[in-house]
């Protein structure tokens, strides 16, 4: 499968104990889908993760990604370029799930993360305009949300069952959230040198 400049497949694949079935991990920048009765895993801090399904096939996908802090980018650029960031990558799934048997009409999400943890982050909370991006583009598609969990100051490890539409969410307040923001900050960086990949058609 092709891989993009910030939207890539998760090939990070293990059997998971405490569900007894086959997971996925992704990580930001990726994204993973499956007609199988699996599990998708992710932690999230400021990213965000749409899970979405076709309601009756049961084929879903999640993905894992960030703005760029458009304070921070080309200062010829405008902000709502920032946006074509995460419209990617929620096109690259739900293309994905589109070309392997879902259908638009029976197309339902659940939104999570957004959380306020990268502090380091002077500009409006990142997190906020991601939470804020995901619900917009949504509404904009008249994919239905079925639930969600945005905002706050937590970390959560997000669990995503696409045969059943079943979420499970853990919020990390205990958690030390070193690797985490730095795996963020990392990626946050690599948005501001990288181009958006290709054009991706909707079906």
């Amino acid at each position: 499968m092709t891989s993009y400049a910030h939207e890539e497949i998760s090939t990070t694949l293990y059997f998971d104990r405490t569900f007894d079935c086959n997971a996925a991990k992704i990580s930001p920048g990726e994204y993973y889908f499956t007609n199988q009765d699996m599990v998708i895993v992710t932690v999230l801090g400021s990213c965000v993760s749409a899970c979405i399904r076709d309601n009756v096939s049961g084929v879903g996908g999640m993905n894992h990604f960030m703005l760029p802090d458009s304070a921070k980018a080309d200062k010829d650029s405008p902000i709502s370029e920032s946006m074509r960031y995460g419209t990617y990558a929620m096109e690259v799934l739900i293309n994905q799930l589109l070309k392997n048997g879902a259908r638009r009409e029976n197309l339902e999400a659940k939104i999570f993360g957004g959380g306020n943890v990268l502090r380091s982050f002077t500009t409006m909370n990142v997190g906020d305009r991601n939470a804020d991006f995901v619900r917009r583009f949504l509404k904009e598609e008249r994919i239905r949300v079925t639930g969600e969990d945005l905002n706050d100051v937590f970390p959560r490890k997000v669990y995503f069952f696409p045969k059943t539409g079943k979420v499970l969410v853990k919020k990390l307040k205990q958690m030390n959230n070193y690797t985490l923001v730095k795996r963020e900050e990392s990626y946050a960086s690599r948005l501001k040198t990288e181009t958006v990949g290709g054009e991706v058609d909707l079906f």
